[in-house]
């Protein structure tokens, strides 16, 4: 593990501090990190904290206000780290916790927060809890903490109810006891290398909150909680008697999600935070059945921000963008909480390949589709998450138009649910390709060594260096977007907009002095003008008060009255 840095000293970062602006998260661009695929800074092939460190200054030139990291502790990897052994030590993988303090003291110098991943719905199998449980066996005040359960049947050889891990499969493992013996089994949502927690227990709950303890004395900015809807599970675990039960997440309220005993949790998470000077955040990635419901974890006393997926889940269509919209603002609206707004993340095809497809397939999609158009839509999509009221969260490399790729050979894949023939498509290595900084090289600028996934050709001219200084290039337009963002307090600040009318297939708005227009139609419009254009995803055409807006386009304007 490296020690050597090769970021500039603080003394040399001529930049603004980050300060106590209060309640700087409702309208900020946080950028999604990905530690293995952002940057390698010892050149074995793996993106480390190092890498991000590296990084710093082309975040802060892009834009963004805070960084989220997704998980860097010490884990086996069975998940890509969502698997944790360790909640208090960096992986050897990434680093140090010597890289970690390095990384968010640069970060604050830079002007950047930092948010890290925390995953408290499950635990590695390597866990010391989890490893004295089984050694110990049955009877374990280890295993308490944990959902260990006889199994049904004569001999105890079915698992204790129906659940599915979202993985494919059931959710249960049958352990071998150490006498040899099959014996009880134990609870897994997701692999078989998570075993989920029992929130019941106090000592989880006293454990997380020392975990929080530890990492807001480093100097963290907040925590993204993983599988927050998860954690407390219906009293008795309760049989669910319905087959292929992933097709119905985020369509019911599960006995395994989103009940209601969580929101007891982060009231007294909150309550540690809200002793942090700083400002820091929780954020939550919840999936519930409606954003009504999502609108529950952000009530005043409870975490600050919950990803919207249904937003995210939306297809490139006016009509329906104009509703999520509108049920987002009025969910969030009564318990004082911002919207957020996002289009892609390590879990789910990138939007750029999303939209090249045809609307219906989902989040995980198995085809290139048709990439001119996809990428098209996936800018104009961008100008329009932008200038909506909230906080945005950028995943990395959509800045630079990056597709999936959805043609990896299958012996590189390492996404756990591709193992397992069933639940989800297995299909995230796609989006989690390690990305490009420059034209050549063994991994396009990512490290000396190569990288842990093969990077398409195309790599090349999606680059950062590519791109650079490139009028109308997708990184400068996420470059102008950030930076009008930034100038314009119209834009993220406020809880509302004010449609405006518009032909069939396009969806206008008013937000202050400033007119957002985004054209989701299959062929142009021609529309009065509003004002001064600010920044297009595509070429418009002005003539005599009209402004010709071609398909898939967003344009921002300083409005006249």
């Amino acid at each position: 593990m490296s020690q050597q840095h090769s970021a500039a000293p603080a003394r040399h970062l001529a930049t603004v501090s980050v300060g106590d602006r209060r309640d700087w998260w409702r309208d900020a661009v946080i950028y999604q990190v990905y530690p293995r695929s952002f940057a390698d800074g010892n050149g074995d092939g793996m993106g480390d904290l190092e890498g991000v460190r590296s990084r710093l200054p082309y975040l802060r030139d892009l834009g963004v206000d805070a960084v989220w990291l997704s998980p860097f502790y010490a884990s086996p990897q069975a998940d890509a780290g969502y698997d944790v052994a360790d909640y208090r030590a960096v992986d050897p993988m990434f680093g140090s916790l010597l890289d970690a303090d390095a990384l968010i003291r640069d970060a604050h110098e830079y002007g950047l927060r930092v948010i890290v991943d925390l995953v408290p719905n499950h635990s590695s199998d390597r866990h010391e809890w989890f490893k004295r449980a089984l050694a110990e066996g049955p009877g374990s005040p280890l295993r308490e903490r944990y959902h260990f359960r006889p199994g049904k049947g004569e001999n105890g050889e079915l698992p204790p109810n129906d659940w599915e891990s979202i993985f494919g499969g059931p959710a249960w493992t049958r352990v071998t006891e150490p006498d040899g013996t099959p014996g009880e089994w134990y609870l897994h949502l997701f692999a078989p290398e998570q075993p989920d927690f029992n929130w019941d227990h106090p000592a989880v709950g006293d454990e997380f909150r020392s975990i929080l303890r530890f990492w807001l004395d480093m100097g963290v900015d907040g925590f993204r909680i993983d599988v927050a809807h998860g954690l407390v599970k219906a009293p008795g675990l309760p049989d669910l008697g319905a087959h292929d039960q992933v097709k119905l997440l985020g369509n019911d309220v599960m006995p395994f999600f989103d009940q209601d005993g969580v929101h007891a949790i982060y009231r007294q998470w909150r309550r540690i935070l809200d002793e942090y000077s700083g400002d820091r955040i929780f954020v939550a990635e919840a999936w519930t059945p409606t954003v009504e419901r999502t609108a529950n974890y952000v009530r005043p006393d409870e975490l600050h921000q919950a990803f919207n997926f249904q937003y995210l889940a939306t297809a490139w269509d006016a009509k329906e963008l104009r509703s999520v919209v509108d049920r987002t603002l009025d969910a969030m609206r009564p318990v004082g909480a911002p919207a957020t707004w996002v289009l892609s993340n390590h879990d789910v095809t990138r939007h750029a390949t999303r939209f090249a497809n045809p609307p219906g397939l989902g989040t995980q999609i198995r085809t290139a589709g048709d990439r001119e158009l996809g990428l098209r839509r996936a800018r104009a999509a961008t100008l329009l998450m932008l200038a909506l009221p909230g906080s945005a969260y950028l995943y990395q490399g959509e800045e630079l138009g990056l597709p999936d790729v959805v043609d990896l050979p299958d012996e590189v894949r390492q996404d756990p649910a591709y193992f397992r023939g069933a639940g989800q498509d297995g299909f995230r290595d796609g989006c989690r390709v390690p990305i490009p900084w420059t034209r050549t090289g063994s991994s396009y600028g990512f490290g000396d060594g190569g990288s842990w996934l093969p990077q398409p050709p195309v790599w090349a001219e999606l680059s950062v260096e590519a791109q650079t200084g490139v009028p109308g290039s997708t990184l400068e337009l996420y470059r102008s977007a950030l930076r009008i963002r930034r100038e314009r307090p119209d834009l993220g600040a406020g809880e509302s907009v004010e449609w405006l009318r518009a032909p069939e297939g396009v969806l206008a708005f008013r937000r202050g002095d400033f007119v957002c227009v985004a054209n989701t139609a299959g062929e142009s419009v021609t529309i009065p003008s509003y004002g001064r254009v600010l920044l297009a995803s595509a070429e418009v055409t002005e003539t005599d008060g009209q402004t010709k807006v071609p398909a898939d386009t967003t344009l921002w304007w300083a409005a006249e009255r």
